[in-house]
């Protein structure tokens, strides 16, 4: 019979998923069989799997943590925001519908049994499921229905610990205030907490785990120093992502309102150096760029008109004009033609908006989404590549006959006829190391070469004796429960 332990946070980002990986890293270490759960989540990042479907990307890393490849069970619930006020619903890894938050919010309570139904088809399958929370159970509001914390717990009979985050400051707060607004039921279910994010000398706080312990009864499975290489794990959360100031290889990537699939970006942050600058909005791309890189997006028609708004079309013009070479990557690639129609309203009323205009190809979305796991190769080079398509929408026109790589035996992208501007829309190229050397050498530049899949997996290594070190794992394992 499995055994279930749930880690929730005192409030969002306290480091829920990357805590999640390390134990489950550790686990794995000690001979189990783990797997990890989070029956709702809400990301733009999200991580195609094998079965078809998609799931959050930190889930993704958990599942590589414990030794797994990704599956849609492992988050069953996912919920991609499209507007301040509505997210698409992926349920069981496919697009369900799209919501506002208000209707989400009657409808959630009907997701229980596809959530249960995921993390039981885990528990037969593993020795241990490690459940990560979403936001904070503090948020009594969002009881009713809940799916994501207490109200999953609950269901499935799952002991909590909880998490609080001392770099924000105010933590005893965070962990005895959520423990005063829980109703008692609730409040039972947390076994544990733990402190997270600590810089300097943690015994300096012993005193203040000692009153938490008094005011809330929880046992205390200790504080947790800050991870310093938590960067080099791919993020999932927006706020996460940053400019990582390396060597003279400058990338410029324009922050898009409604970013997605950013872990483009991170096989490129960890090169010593390539320096990634993140540019946010009402600041113009560096004029020293070797590439600007245009993300992905979950509004690509929302984010065009937030790119014009900023003056980045004319930034990208003079980059060009100054010999500067362009990525555009799924929504990105899609900007950069001359034309996205969407006469069925997939991203909102029905509209026809000129693009960029440096690709001569147009794009028209269409209500099918395309959700797979594929190989490629970089027709320059013979390079393998591999990665994933997760988008909406058909791209033709002259330049996809200039395309750079063969998908799965077909062509895939598009070029300028010199090579200079490239669009795809495939994601997760630039962890193919052979291929992502040669693509940096395509631009003039000469990178060290780097293995960044091994060194993924050393962080998460590092990331698990980091764990074994300063949290009580034996103690947080004795408190799961059989489910």
């Amino acid at each position: 019979m499995a055994k279930a332990i749930m880690i929730q946070g005192a409030g969002s980002n306290v480091g829920k998923s990357m805590l999640v990986a390390g134990i489950a890293r550790a686990a794995r270490a000690r001979g189990l069989s783990v797997a990890p759960f989070k029956p709702q989540n809400m990301s733009n990042n999200a991580a195609a799997t094998r079965d078809g479907g998609e799931i959050g990307r930190a889930q993704a890393l958990q599942a590589l943590a414990s030794g797994l490849e990704p599956h849609t069970d492992m988050n069953p619930v996912l919920l991609k925001p499209e507007t301040e006020v509505g997210a698409q619903v992926v349920v069981h890894g496919q697009r369900l519908t799209t919501l506002k938050a208000r209707d989400y919010g009657k409808m959630k309570q009907t997701l229980m049994p596809a959530v249960l139904k995921s993390f039981h088809k885990l528990a037969k399958a593993h020795d241990l499921i490690i459940v990560e929370g979403a936001g904070s159970p503090a948020e009594v509001n969002l009881r009713v229905g809940d799916i994501a914390n207490m109200g999953f717990a609950e269901a499935a009979n799952v002991p909590v610990a909880l998490i609080g985050d001392i770099d924000r400051g105010g933590v005893i707060a965070q962990i005895v205030g959520t423990h005063a607004v829980l109703p008692a039921a609730d409040r039972a279910r947390i076994k544990a907490f733990a402190i997270n994010k600590f810089r300097g000398d943690t015994t300096l706080f012993s005193g203040g785990m000692k009153t938490i312990v008094d005011m809330t009864g929880w046992d205390a499975l200790g504080v947790i120093p800050w991870f310093t290489d938590a960067w080099k794990l791919p993020a999932e959360d927006v706020m996460d992502i940053s400019s990582r100031k390396g060597g003279a290889i400058k990338i410029v990537v324009p922050k898009l309102n409604r970013i997605a699939n950013f872990d483009d970006l991170d096989p490129l942050s960890a090169m010593p150096d390539v320096t990634v600058e993140i540019v946010a909005a009402g600041r113009p791309l560096p004029a020293d760029a070797d590439l600007i890189l245009i993300p992905g997006s979950k509004s690509t028609i929302a984010d065009l008109a937030h790119f014009r708004a900023q003056g980045w079309d004319v930034d990208l013009h003079a980059h060009i004009r100054r010999g500067g070479h362009v990525l555009g990557i799924c929504g990105g690639y899609q900007m950069l033609g001359q034309e996205i129609i969407d006469d069925a309203g997939i991203e909102g009323p029905p509209s026809r908006v000129r693009g960029l205009g440096h690709l001569q190809v147009s794009t028209r979305m269409t209500p099918q989404k395309h959700v797979q796991v594929s190989h490629a190769q970089y027709l320059p080079t013979g390079d393998p590549v591999s990665g994933y398509e997760i988008h909406i929408g058909e791209t033709t026109g002259p330049d996809c006959a200039h395309h750079w790589l063969s998908l799965d035996g077909r062509g895939e992208g598009a070029a300028s006829t010199d090579g200079q501007i490239r669009g795809c829309y495939l994601h997760g190229l630039f962890t193919s190391d052979t291929f992502r050397d040669s693509f940096l050498r395509s631009l003039g530049v000469t990178p060290d070469p780097l293995d960044y899949a091994s060194g993924v997996t050393a962080t998460l290594d590092r990331l698990a004796e980091h764990l074994e070190t300063h949290l009580d794992i034996p103690r947080l394992l004795a408190l799961s429960s059989d489910v």
